[in-house]
């Protein structure tokens, strides 16, 4: 599975999974679906659309990621991915994510 895919699952599994606030206790639940670490920061993904794109910054670590322990089918591996930065944003703040940069996904530091 490419690093682009692998981004790609790992948001839909946050979807899937309801990684938003806990429907039972209202508190927030935590979850490492779609985390990527670059430069000692987590990133998480964003909901933004039409930015753009600038020059590659370097490898994002995409940490494994067991959401739902006992179900071996939603577990996401280590892997690395590309990172570049967003035009108008601050790295501390923003990156884009992805094999290349036109599949690149803005991430936001969280």
């Amino acid at each position: 599975m490419t690093t682009a895919l692998r981004v790609l699952a790992f948001v839909l599994l946050a979807a899937v999974a309801g990684c938003g606030p806990g429907e039972e206790s209202g508190e927030a639940a935590a979850s490492c679906a779609g985390a990527v670490r670059y430069e000692n920061r987590v990133y998480l993904p964003a909901g933004e659309i039409g930015f753009t794109v600038g020059e590659r910054l370097g490898t994002a670590e995409i940490p494994e990621c067991d959401d739902t322990p006992g179900d071996s089918e939603v577990t996401i591996p280590h892997g690395t991915t590309g990172v570049y930065a967003v035009e108008g944003r601050e790295p501390a703040e923003a990156v884009a994510v992805g094999d290349t940069a036109a599949g690149a996904r803005l991430m936001e530091a969280g």
